[in-house]
């Protein structure tokens, strides 16, 4: 598995892992939740542009493989 790869999986964990311990939190401690915040706002970013850079190389694979093919 590519680092990359990986790097979305640890991310989009770590999304998890935050969005379930505030709904699962009936009071959040105060301390606790720039740093949370933060890290969900980087983990995030990282799983977005990631996302973004796949859509970006299927959509040239696909505009490659439709464009008509020239016969020289």
């Amino acid at each position: 598995m590519t680092q990359k790869a990986e790097s979305f999986k640890a991310n989009y964990a770590k999304l998890q892992t935050i969005a379930q311990k505030l709904s699962n939190t009936e009071e959040v401690d105060i301390d606790e939740l720039v740093p949370m915040v933060d890290e969900a706002t980087r983990a995030y970013q990282l799983c977005k542009s990631r996302i973004e850079a796949v859509e970006n190389a299927l959509n040239k694979r696909l505009d490659s493989e439709s464009a008509p093919k020239s016969d020289a």
